[in-house]
C-alpha cells in the first residue's frame, strides 16, 4: 500500500444536470483539499447544456440562436462556452501544495499528453496544437478556438493541418487551498443544438473505435495521468456524489440561481 500522497483517487459518474456537474467539480477540489492528494471524475451530461466560461457574458450566450433551446450553466474558470451532451468531461483536482498546482502549465501537460497517448494506442492521429495567435475577440466556442496544449486529431486520410478538428480543451480554477482543472473530450459533433454550434468529435475523425469502450478509455486515460505524476491509481466503487448528499445540496442552490449565471 503507498502512502496517501502516491493515490490518484477516480470517480466514473452517472450524467447529470450542468448545476449538479459544476457543484460536484467545486466539491471535489475542497475534497482534494481535505485530503492532501489528488482526485479526478468522469461524467456526463443528462441533456444538451452550454456551459459558459466564468468571464463570458450572458448575453452574448442568449444571442445566438443555435443554443436559444439548451439550458445554460456558468463554470468557475475561464475559456470559451462549451456544448456538452456529446462529450466525455473530466474534473481533477489538486492540492495547493501538489508539483502540479505550482504553475499551470504542469496539469495541463499530464492531462493532455496522456489522452494523446491513449489515442495513439487507438490508431487515431493526435497531437498538442500550437495555438492561434491571441485576438481581442475569441470566438465564442471553445472548440472554435486552438489554445497552445489542445488536443487536435487529424482528419481521416490526411495529415496535420492547422485547423484540425479540436477534440480536448480544459481550463483551470485555481483557489487557495486546491487547483480544479477540468475539460471535455468532444466524442462527436451534437445534434442537439444548430449547426453553428456543432463541433466534430473524435467519432468524426476515425476514433470510433475508442467509443466502443468509453470507460477503458476513461481508466487508460487515468493510468497515463497517474503515471506522469508517479501515482497509482484506485477507482471508487460509488459515484461521487455518493454520502455527500447535503453538501452537494448547498452548492448546488448557487450554481442554479440566476444571480450567478448573470454575473456578467
Amino acid at each position: 500500500m503507498g502512502m496517501i500522497g502516491d493515490l490518484l483517487l477516480a470517480w466514473w459518474d452517472d450524467a447529470a444536470s450542468g448545476a449538479h456537474n459544476m457543484a460536484a467539480d467545486e466539491m471535489l477540489a475542497a475534497e482534494a483539499a481535505r485530503r492532501g492528494q489528488p482526485l479526478i471524475r468522469f461524467y456526463g451530461w443528462d441533456s444538451p447544456t452550454v456551459s459558459l466560461g466564468g468571464f463570458q457574458a450572458i448575453a452574448a450566450a442568449r444571442s445566438i440562436p443555435a443554443i436559444a433551446a439548451a439550458p445554460v450553466v456558468r463554470r468557475p474558470s475561464g475559456g470559451g462556452a462549451l456544448v456538452h451532451g456529446t462529450d466525455l468531461t473530466y474534473a481533477l483536482a489538486v492540492p495547493r501544495g501538489h508539483a502540479w498546482a505550482r504553475s499551470p502549465l504542469p496539469l495541463y501537460d499530464a492531462v493532455h499528453e496522456a489522452l494523446v497517448a491513449v489515442l495513439d494506442e487507438h490508431g487515431v492521429v493526435a497531437r498538442r496544437h500550437p495555438g492561434w495567435p491571441a485576438s481581442p475577440a475569441d470566438p465564442f466556442f471553445c472548440f472554435s478556438r486552438r489554445a497552445s496544449g489542445d488536443v487536435v486529431a487529424a482528419r481521416p486520410g490526411q495529415g496535420a493541418a492547422d485547423d484540425d478538428p479540436k477534440i480536448l480543451g480544459s481550463a483551470q480554477r485555481r483557489l487557495a487551498a486546491a487547483v480544479v482543472q477540468h475539460g471535455s473530450l468532444l466524442l462527436t459533433s451534437n445534434p442537439g443544438v444548430g449547426a453553428a454550434a456543432r463541433h466534430p468529435g473524435l467519432a468524426d475523425v476515425g476514433g470510433g473505435v475508442c467509443l466502443e469502450s468509453l470507460r477503458g478509455v476513461a481508466e487508460a486515460w487515468t493510468r497515463h495521468i497517474a503515471a506522469a505524476g508517479g501515482l497509482r491509481v484506485i477507482w471508487q466503487p460509488a459515484t461521487f456524489a455518493a454520502g455527500r448528499e447535503a453538501e452537494l445540496a448547498s452548492a448546488l442552490a448557487r450554481y442554479r440561481e440566476a444571480r450567478w449565471l448573470e454575473r456578467r
